[in-house]
């Protein structure tokens, strides 16, 4: 190791819920924790409007201001918050080894990963222009907003079906946009979805265009196998295509499931590599919510303390 080269004992990678939750309990254990913001500080809430499933904040609050009092409550306890994105790791000894923007490298002796991940889109011009504006990826988090409305939902898979009966709850009308013939869902979900009765599923149908100014109006769609378009006035355009975990860089290093969710050890946050723990949407594919990721960034900090104790590092 050079002279130059940064020693961190605690380094948080990623600053969602779950990472600022992981740095005021680290900080407050006197971990001296870093963390490096990523491409997007705040994580996906810094997209999201109104957040009212969070405790704590009985009138809601705005997604973004949300993230700018849990990095205030981070920073109170004297965490390093930095700007930057770590681009490649080397967790193949101790301490381990990250590199920032592909240029500064530093070691850690424990690291706690909160990339998070990042909701899969269909690539619509109008739907980045329309998002948080009718657009969303979240229907537990937004289907609140369209009470009594008509919406639609892009997928066909078991969250897709999923998101549709939470929908149907709360809506007048959901219409489900399935690219295929067939849903992917499992038996149980096509079911429950083919049996309520104000939800409409549109087979071999995908979307042309979100439709509106300020907010969504109506969707175009194109049967793919006629070529026909067709019209649906709606409100809310709520996406259910998947989410990507942003864990790459750690490929070839820790243990992963098929989409690249970090496996964890059950009941902890560690990975299968010893000082290296996994906490927020990076390792959770189940239920991705703010209040969920924060817990387990709160676990992942006193699981490193526990490591930490026990290397004598600490």
């Amino acid at each position: 190791m050079s002279e130059s080269t940064e020693h961190i004992k605690c380094l948080i990678i990623g600053s969602g819920p779950a990472g600022y939750t992981a740095a005021i309990y680290a900080a407050r254990a006197d971990m001296k924790p870093v963390i490096y913001q990523g491409l997007q500080p705040g994580g996906q809430l810094t997209i999201t409007t109104e957040v009212e499933n969070f405790p704590g904040y009985p009138d809601g609050v705005q997604g973004p201001e949300m993230m700018e009092d849990f990095k205030k409550q981070a920073e109170r306890f004297g965490t390093d918050i930095r700007w930057g994105l770590v681009t490649k790791v080397d967790f193949s000894s101790l301490p381990h080894k990250l590199w920032i923007d592909d240029s500064k490298m530093i070691t850690a002796d424990a690291v706690i990963i909160a990339t998070g991940a990042s909701a899969k889109w269909l690539g619509l011009e109008s739907e980045q222009r329309l998002n948080g504006f009718g657009v969303s990826a979240c229907a537990v988090c937004d289907g609140y907003f369209f009470r009594g409305q008509e919406v639609a939902i892009v997928g066909g898979g078991d969250t897709a079906c999923e998101e549709a009966s939470y929908l149907a709850k709360l809506c007048k009308k959901v219409y489900m946009i399935v690219r295929k013939d067939e849903l992917r869902a499992s038996k149980a979900m096509q079911h429950r979805v083919m049996n309520t009765p104000n939800i409409e599923i549109l087979f071999n149908h995908e979307t042309k265009e979100i439709l509106g100014e300020k907010t969504v109006e109506a969707a175009l769609l194109i049967n793919n196998k006629t070529n026909e378009e067709v019209k649906i006035n709606i409100t809310g355009f709520f996406v259910a295509i998947g989410h990507k975990p942003n864990t790459d860089i750690f490929k070839g290093f820790l243990e992963m499931d098929d989409v690249g969710y970090i496996k964890t050890i059950p009941g902890s946050t560690k990975t299968n590599v010893e000082g290296v723990f996994a906490s927020g949407d990076a390792a959770d594919k189940v239920y991705r919510q703010a209040v969920t990721a924060a817990g387990t960034g709160c676990m992942a900090a006193l699981d490193a303390e526990r490591y930490l104790a026990e290397k004598g590092l600490h």
